[in-house]
């Protein structure tokens, strides 16, 4: 009953972060569109899942970069200039 190329297909690993990030909205998507068989739609549900977690764990790992880099301490990035202060900025 279950589809071997699907489930294969499911278990690869997204080779950047974009990758991941483009296919979890597409299976939001099609999963948002209520077309999907149940058990497609809980397939989908834990490969959105693992690609979520394939997310955080990348964005944490380049958090930890920019920690290196500035010295141990996060600072917020200034994306334009301004007077505009940094949230919990005095």
């Amino acid at each position: 009953m279950a589809k071997t190329s699907s489930s294969t297909a499911t278990a690869t690993t997204p080779a950047s972060y974009e990758d991941a990030l483009g296919e979890l909205d597409r299976l939001v998507g099609a999963m948002e569109a209520g077309q999907l068989p149940l058990d497609r739609l809980l397939e989908s549900y834990k490969r959105g899942a693992e690609l979520l977690s394939f997310c955080r764990a990348r964005l944490e790992a380049v958090e930890q970069q920019v920690k290196v880099l500035e010295d141990g301490q996060l600072k917020p990035l200034a994306f334009a200039p301004g007077p505009a202060k940094s949230v919990g900025a005095p």
